[in-house]
Formats: C-alpha cells, sequence, structure tokens
C-alpha cells in the first residue's frame, strides 16, 4: 500500500538524501535546504510517496518567498524498485494538486537532442505521461539560452533609439507586440483572453519579477516610431532577457537582434557574470536571434501545466 503526503520535520532527513540517478534535471540536497531557509521551498509543499516507512517517491514543489501557493513542480522522481514508477508518479503528483489551488508547472529539464538518446529519453517520457495523467496537459518545449561575458558584448549600432517611458506607454506596446506572438503561452492566452487582457497579464507578471521597473525601455526608429520594447528582467536566480518583442509593422526588418542587444549591453554593463533566457522551439525566428547574439543553448524545458 502507497500512501502520498506532505513531509514532516521527521522527513527531512530521508527527503535531503535522496538522489537522482538519471539524465534530467533535479534538486540536489544543498540546493533544497538552502532554498527551504528561503521558503521557496516548503515542507506543506514537499510531498512523498511511502510503502511503510520507506520514502519511494519524491515531488518538490517551489514557489517564490511571499507565496501563499507553490507555482512549480521542480522535481520529480519514483524508486524504480516499486515497479509501475508513471502511476505512482501521477497519483503523487495528484495528491498535491489537490490542495494546491493555484496553476501550476512542472518542468522536465534535459539535455538537447533527448529524443535521440535513450536513456534520457526514458527518464523524460514515464515523467511526462506521468504529468500528463495527472491532469498537467498544456504542454510547451522550451530552449534554455545562457550569455557570459566571454561571449562578447553585442556594440550599439543605433539603427534604434532606447527610452524609459511610462506604464501605460508600455502596456500598449505590450497589446501591439502580442498579435501575431509566435510564442505559445500568449498565442495560447490571447486566444483564451484576447489581446488586451493577455497585455496586461504579462506586463504585471514583469512588474512583479525581481528584475527592476527602471531597466524597461521602448525602442523608436529614427523617425520618432515605436519598433518594439525591451524588459531586461530577473528570477532569484540571475539577470534574464525577460520579455522582448517588435510591434507587427517592423517585423522582418532585423530590429530583434537591436532589441536582444539593448537587454544585453543593459545587463553586462550592470556586471552580470550570466544572463539566462528561453523561447519556444517553435519560435525559430527568437532562437536564432539568441544564437546570432552569442547565446548558448544549454539545455531543453518541456514544460507541463495545467492551466494558463
Amino acid at each position: 500500500m502507497i500512501s502520498y503526503r506532505a513531509i514532516v520535520p521527521a522527513d527531512l532527513d530521508r527527503v535531503t538524501a535522496w538522489v537522482v540517478t538519471e539524465p534530467v534535471g533535479w534538486i540536489p540536497a544543498d540546493r533544497y535546504l538552502a532554498e527551504l531557509a528561503e521558503n521557496m521551498y516548503r515542507p506543506e509543499w514537499t510531498w512523498i510517496a511511502k510503502v511503510g516507512d520507506r520514502v519511494v517517491g519524491r515531488a518538490l514543489w517551489w514557489g517564490p518567498r511571499d507565496s501563499a501557493h507553490p507555482v512549480a513542480l521542480d522535481c520529480l522522481d519514483v524508486d524504480p524498485a516499486v515497479g509501475e514508477r508513471t502511476a505512482v508518479a501521477a497519483e503523487l503528483i495528484r495528491a498535491a494538486l489537490a490542495v494546491f489551488p493555484r496553476p501550476v508547472q512542472y518542468a522536465i529539464k534535459a539535455a538537447g537532442g533527448w529524443r535521440d538518446d535513450p536513456a534520457t529519453s526514458a527518464a523524460v517520457e514515464w515523467r511526462r505521461a506521468a504529468a500528463h495523467a495527472a491532469g498537467l496537459t498544456r504542454e510547451v518545449e522550451r530552449l534554455q539560452f545562457e550569455w557570459a561575458p566571454a561571449d562578447g558584448v553585442p556594440p550599439a549600432t543605433g539603427v534604434l533609439r532606447f527610452a524609459e517611458a511610462s506604464d501605460e506607454e508600455f502596456l500598449a506596446v505590450f497589446t501591439r507586440i502580442a498579435e501575431g506572438s509566435l510564442d505559445f503561452q500568449t498565442r495560447t492566452s490571447v486566444a483564451a483572453k484576447g489581446v488586451d487582457a493577455t497585455a496586461r497579464e504579462e506586463m504585471d507578471f514583469y512588474l512583479g519579477a525581481p528584475g527592476k521597473r527602471e531597466w524597461w525601455r521602448i525602442a523608436y526608429t529614427h523617425e520618432g516610431e515605436v519598433a518594439g520594447m525591451a524588459i531586461p528582467s530577473a528570477t532569484p536566480y540571475s539577470v534574464n532577457v525577460g520579455y522582448l518583442g517588435v510591434v507587427p509593422e517592423f517585423r522582418g526588418r532585423g530590429y530583434v537582434d537591436e532589441v536582444l542587444a539593448e537587454i544585453t549591453r543593459m545587463h553586462a554593463a550592470n556586471g552580470e557574470p550570466r544572463i539566462t533566457a528561453s523561447t519556444d522551439v517553435g519560435n525559430a525566428p527568437m532562437a536564432a536571434a539568441f544564437l546570432r547574439a552569442g547565446y548558448r543553448n544549454t539545455e531543453i524545458r518541456i514544460n507541463l501545466s495545467n492551466a494558463l
């Protein structure tokens, strides 16, 4: 008989002793304990599957320090000795979701080309199947990128002018960029909620992110027309590209390279040793722009969620 529950203090040693041996991203003890101390992992968000006194599965849910509920499943693993790992993992997710009222996401992290490596493919697929069985059926695959100073700081070309602006001006540009976006999340949200609500939600997300509002810039042509915008941002772990885009009438002119370069220059000027970024596998133009700017593809993330 397998039981599923959040941990109590007596379980902590067994949770932190857990090691994932498959070639997927996971959370080791030092990181878990450090973020547990910062309230980003919590006992009530740390779920285990047990057979008698033996822990046979672990699911680590994560959220911002001040969040009432978790927003992401960071690590999922089941002891292969239990037999049907997918079924146990699915039930482990379901048990937690029953008490988490907000939408959540599970990102399975793997090396690029994971489908071609049998060990990595197997590790991804049973977790993916478990997530689907538990209701995390909305799926998109994303490319994770990283930049370091050794990759080179793109020079300013003067093709576009960048300036600060009011929230109202930024909201208007968020709205224009959402039209015809290749980003899966944006397209899905526009279809479900409309352009205006999508733009408002995306802007509110970046206003609430750890990045600084004073970093934001609108891009203008030499004629003074709005061409797009650059929203450098951050996570609790590093600065990132955040949000960038070009308005529909100026797409296809290479302006995305200029906007991305502005974000990179801003973070580099602040002395940042690392910038992260991501885009959908299906957004080939954005992926190509990252590579042109010196960003390196470091991993694939299969993102599974239960709602927008």
